[in-house]
């Protein structure tokens, strides 16, 4: 409903605009209509649920139901419940002075009630735009039912002269002060039970008790809850009551291919202009950097009921540019491009991320987050290159054994980590058969994204036991398996 906010200061002027009142529920669910029908997105800047969380979320809002969104963490829950504030009319008219956000034709507290009454139609009103109309709480076990709904204020009834028999000795918690809006409980099987049970009422009949206090206050909210799976074994759990009480639960999941995970990072990534000017970060980068993230949802090392959030990704790209950058300022580089020996910088945005099961614990965290990173290598490679099988025949030809014996007959090969731009590029570009190889397999490649790609081969045969590659403090060795020992002998 387009009313205009800043003439209309009374409630005569109000009511002689048209204004008719509409529970929250009705104002999302006609201006979702309203959206829909005119081919407007609603929840942007949210990939991969265009065909399953969306739509599912949508049905929900059009029921009038209050939600639960139920998924691992990163997974987008409280943002698609920000996105639902775009959802409401931009301003909605309150009683002047309300605490609880008082409709003016349908009040429901003591103070606009008795206001309407003395002052009828001059009773002055004021708006509030749609950004003020959500609130949120994280669910902490400390969190009490004086936060949540309310609590006797003393202080008021000194300071007014009041009997505690009064209900304006009344100080309203946040759900009360969140009427006619969207209000948000994160995390919630955290909750206390007890505190679970106070919400019964409110989700099904809308009153609310204080202190002995039956105030018959028919708020007007849309609830929202976001929970773990996880939290339902280890931490707490809904209490049945509660979760009959909520219309639609709604399952969440991660990207679903690599192209949408890389959509995410770009979005979320907080980058510096000056890095993004710096650092040429080559496509295939950005594909290796989603891949680790889906080796760690599969990896026996990791615990897959606590999840590997999205967040893992946006700050590995972080980590990722920030040291190709170090390294291109100290080396004295004007421009740089990621190389995969770089991905060892995001090793410790790995570490924080993930929950390691106890096999994980034993090996280290560091150890499991440079195997992701292989295994990642291992994925990727046969989309460029010929798959190497696990068994083969010793006197089968294959493609990669002019490469190999170049490694046999050399004396290993370095690439340093702070190695300016072209001493790399020239180390890289010396070993023939990688070129050869590149040229018949990848002709197409920009010369840009080259480098990495030859890095990518090298690491590749490496995760297929067919070179040998050792980390020292200043880069990386890459040998044959057996070389150095035969020669020895």
């Amino acid at each position: 409903m387009n009313l205009d906010h800043t003439k209309i200061k009374t409630l005569g002027e109000l009511k002689s605009a048209g204004y008719t009142s509409r529970s929250i529920k009705d104002e999302l669910r006609e201006n979702l209509l309203d959206k829909i029908s005119k081919g407007e997105q609603v929840f942007e800047g949210v990939w991969g649920y265009e065909n399953s969380v969306i739509p599912e979320l949508e049905r929900a809002i059009l029921s009038r139901h209050n939600i639960n969104l139920l998924g691992l963490r990163g997974q987008a829950k409280t943002r698609l419940a920000r996105l639902m504030v775009q959802l409401l009319d931009e301003w909605m008219p309150i009683v002047e002075g309300s605490e609880i956000n008082d409709d003016p034709l349908e009040p429901i507290s003591r103070y606009a009630t008795e206001l309407i009454q003395e002052k009828g139609d001059v009773t002055p009103i004021s708006w509030v735009h749609r950004s003020e109309r959500f609130y949120e709480k994280l669910a902490t076990p400390d969190v009490t039912v004086a936060d949540l709904i309310g609590d006797v204020d003393p202080i008021k009834a000194a300071n007014l002269k009041l009997s505690y028999a009064d209900d304006r000795v009344i100080h309203f918690g946040m759900i009360p002060r969140a009427n006619r809006c969207i209000f948000v409980i994160n995390e919630l099987p955290d909750l206390q039970a007890r505190i679970q049970v106070a919400l019964f009422n409110i989700l099904q009949e809308g009153d609310i008790q204080i202190r002995g206090f039956k105030l018959r206050l028919h708020l007007d909210i849309q609830f929202v809850f976001t929970a773990n799976p996880e939290d339902y074994t280890n931490r707490g759990s809904i209490v049945t009551p509660l979760k009959d009480r909520i219309g639609s639960q709604i399952l969440t999941h991660y990207p679903e291919s690599i192209e949408i995970a890389k959509k995410i990072t770009k979005q979320e990534a907080q980058l510096d202009k000056r890095q993004s000017e710096l650092v040429y970060v080559p496509e295939i980068a950005m594909d290796l950097l989603e891949q680790i993230s889906f080796e760690a949802r599969n990896s026996e090392y990791v615990d897959a009921k606590s999840g590997v959030s999205a967040r893992m990704s946006i700050t590995a790209f972080e980590n990722l540019l920030s040291t190709a950058e170090r390294r291109a300022i100290v080396s004295g580089d004007k421009k740089t491009t990621v190389r995969l020996s770089d991905f060892m910088g995001v090793v410790p945005s790995i570490t924080g991320k993930i929950e390691l099961v106890y096999e994980g614990e034993q090996e280290g965290a560091g150890f499991v987050a440079e195997t992701l990173i292989e295994n990642a290598v291992k994925s990727l490679f046969p989309n460029y290159f010929p798959k190497i099988d696990k068994l083969q025949r010793k006197e089968e030809q294959n493609e990669y054994d002019e490469l190999v014996s170049w490694f046999f007959n050399g004396e290993g090969f370095e690439l340093l980590d702070e190695e300016k731009d072209d001493e790399y590029k020239s180390k890289l570009d010396s070993i023939g058969p990688l070129n050869h190889l590149l040229k018949e397999y990848q002709p197409e490649i920009s010369k840009e994204d080259s480098y990495f790609l030859k890095e990518l081969l090298l690491w590749g045969l490496v995760a297929h036991n067919k070179l040998s590659k050792h980390r020292f403090q200043q880069g990386h060795q890459f040998k044959d398996l057996y070389g150095s020992y035969i020669r020895g002998l």
